[in-house]
């Protein structure tokens, strides 16, 4: 006893990664353990045992767990690793707090950095200073952000809902030069909204890691030339806007810089009532493109007439409702470093509520599919299709809520908030209302017997008028 004593005082004062040949008393302590106690196991295995053990400091709790060839520490003189792992909740406090930390920064890796970090990178290797500054201007416009908010217009534009008798090849009532300027304006728009963001913001942009790597902070692009950028796309994309699509769809956009770049990215640092504008500005882009539809078939092209029907106003319930879920769990790894620039976000400051709104707003996803069949825009069998793709997102939103985050909840969050978007924007145009009706009617021969008789009582009508034109003739003669 007065043995095991003496090699347990040694092993509580050397670290476990020294723990080999070299220290002379440890191992010939052991060495004469194994020869003069017959009842434990040769000196080979205690010491791989040791070793194993010295991947895992957590356990080494008491003495006896040093020596796990003791028949009277165990049955039959074994005893499993796993058996005397300690539950997290007895490790001391220090340990505890510290396994909570490495949980939080593994699960904050997961969270991959933005698009204007990776091209600010690239722009500081390149040796020509013209690949540098356009892939310093371009990490400016934020690409990943754009390109989602221009799919979330496009897709609007698509699921206007098209008269069956305008739809005709004569007379097409959704121009493609049309959506052409919808897409070149809306994407000049919104880099002139992130330019202004990051103009705004590079100080407190240097205090997180998702951000320290943009343009201004790494000194590529000044300020100046931010603000430049921003108003040079900015009124680029709102005359794209007025003069190719219509005066109403220009109001949306330059309505939408002002509230990113005037409201919401000072907000920040005031209220959590921040993400609640922002999902504002996530919004707009699907009036815009519904605006844009619909000014093909108005009379007057006034904003309620270009907006009337509740189409438009169910897709931008869609991505304002889409952004709690995205963004709350965006949020949540990174919510100390949130914390220490200075940004108002309920991930820190009202942890419970962040979760809440997630998974109340993750759930407002079924009425508003239901709403987009209601009103004609899709067809019944979106409603099958998005409501798989709304059942895994708000899954995902309730192990956020229940967990409030750990155990790499937020990173399923985000990634399943990531796909679930997109995919359902594809499904809403995939089963527009109508769609397929053509393709149906052609394929099995419906509605030609209609045609044919429409075609023939045309035929009897202008020949009609042809007799009619001649007896006119020969009673004037």
């Amino acid at each position: 006893m007065l043995l095991h004593r003496t090699i347990a005082s040694r092993l509580a004062t050397s670290p476990p990664a020294r723990f080999n040949t070299t220290n002379r008393v440890c191992y010939q302590c052991l060495n004469t353990l194994s020869r003069t106690s017959p009842e434990h196991r040769n000196f080979s295995s205690t010491f791989s045992k040791l070793q194993t053990l010295a991947a895992a400091p957590e356990t080494w709790r008491k003495p006896q767990h040093y020596f796990l060839s003791n028949r009277f520490l165990s049955k039959r003189g074994r005893s499993s690793v796993v058996d005397i792992v300690p539950p997290v909740s007895a490790l001391p406090p220090h340990r505890r707090r510290r396994k909570e930390k490495a949980e939080a920064a593994a699960d904050n890796t997961a969270i991959p950095p933005d698009a204007s970090s990776l091209l600010s990178t690239s722009s500081a290797a390149q040796k020509s200073a013209l690949h540098r500054d356009a892939l310093a201007y371009l990490s400016l416009a934020k690409p990943r952000l754009t390109a989602l908010i221009v799919l979330t217009t496009m897709a609007s534009y698509a699921l206007f809902p098209v008269d069956p008798l305008l739809s005709s090849p004569a007379a097409p009532t959704l121009s493609a030069l049309t959506l052409v300027y919808l897409t070149a304006g809306t994407a000049l728009c919104c880099s002139s909204a992130n330019a202004l963001n990051m103009a705004y913001e590079p100080n407190f942009d240097r205090l997180m890691s998702r951000t320290r790597n943009r343009p201004l902070v790494r000194g590529l692009l000044s300020t100046s030339q931010a603000v430049g950028f921003a108003g040079l796309t900015g009124a680029a994309g709102i005359a794209a806007l007025h003069l190719g699509v219509n005066p109403t769809v220009a109001a949306l956009g330059a309505l939408n810089i002002f509230i990113y770049a005037g409201v919401y990215t000072p907000m920040k640092r005031v209220s959590v009532a921040n993400t609640w504008v922002g999902a504002i500005v996530g919004g707009i882009p699907p009036l815009m493109g519904w605006a844009a539809a619909s000014g093909a078939v108005a009379l007057d092209g006034t904003f309620m007439e270009l907006l009337s029907h509740p189409g438009g106003w169910l897709l931008a319930a869609l991505l304002f409702a889409w952004q709690f879920p995205h963004f709350n769990a965006l949020s949540w790894p990174i919510r100390e470093e949130y914390r220490n620039a200075g940004y108002q976000m309920a991930a820190w400051k009202y942890p419970a509520l962040n979760a809440r709104v997630a998974l109340r707003y993750s759930l407002l996803f079924f009425p508003i599919c239901v709403g987009l069949w209601y009103y004609g825009v899709t067809d019944v069998g979106f409603l099958v299709d998005s409501s798989v793709l709304n059942a895994w997102l708000v899954r995902e939103a309730w192990k956020f809520y229940q967990k409030g985050g750990e155990g790499g909840r937020a990173r399923s969050l985000f990634w399943a908030s990531v796909w679930q978007l997109p995919l359902l924007l594809v499904l809403a145009m995939a089963h527009k209302a109508g769609l397929w009706r053509g393709v149906y009617e052609k394929f099995l021969g419906v509605g030609q017997e209609e045609e044919e008789s429409w075609e023939e009582e045309e035929e009897e009508g202008e020949e009609v008028t042809k007799v009619q034109e001649e007896a006119q003739t020969v009673t004037h003669r």
